[in-house]
C-alpha cells in the first residue's frame, strides 16, 4: 500500500502499523511524534495503529530546548 510520509510517497506492506513505518524509516527508539491524517497517535498506540492506503503521515523529531 502507498502512504504519504512527510509529503513523500512511501510503499508499505498491507497491514502495516505506525511501528512498522518507524522501523522501516530506521527511527526506532528515537524521540518523535507521529500524526496520521492530522491526528496525533500516542506512542502507546503505535504497535496497534494500522495504516491504510492513502493515509497522510507526519513524523516529527522531538527536540529539547529551553
Amino acid at each position: 500500500m502507498q502512504v504519504q510520509v512527510n509529503g513523500e510517497a512511501m510503499e508499505l506492506p498491507s497491514g502495516a502499523t505506525v511501528t512498522t513505518l518507524i522501523d522501516q524509516m530506521a527511527l526506532a527508539g528515537k524521540r518523535l511524534a507521529v500524526e496520521v491524517n492530522e491526528d496525533i497517535v500516542p506512542r502507546s498506540q503505535h504497535p496497534g495503529f494500522a495504516l491504510n492506503e492513502g493515509d497522510r503521515v507526519e513524523v516529527v523529531h522531538a527536540i529539547g530546548g529551553g
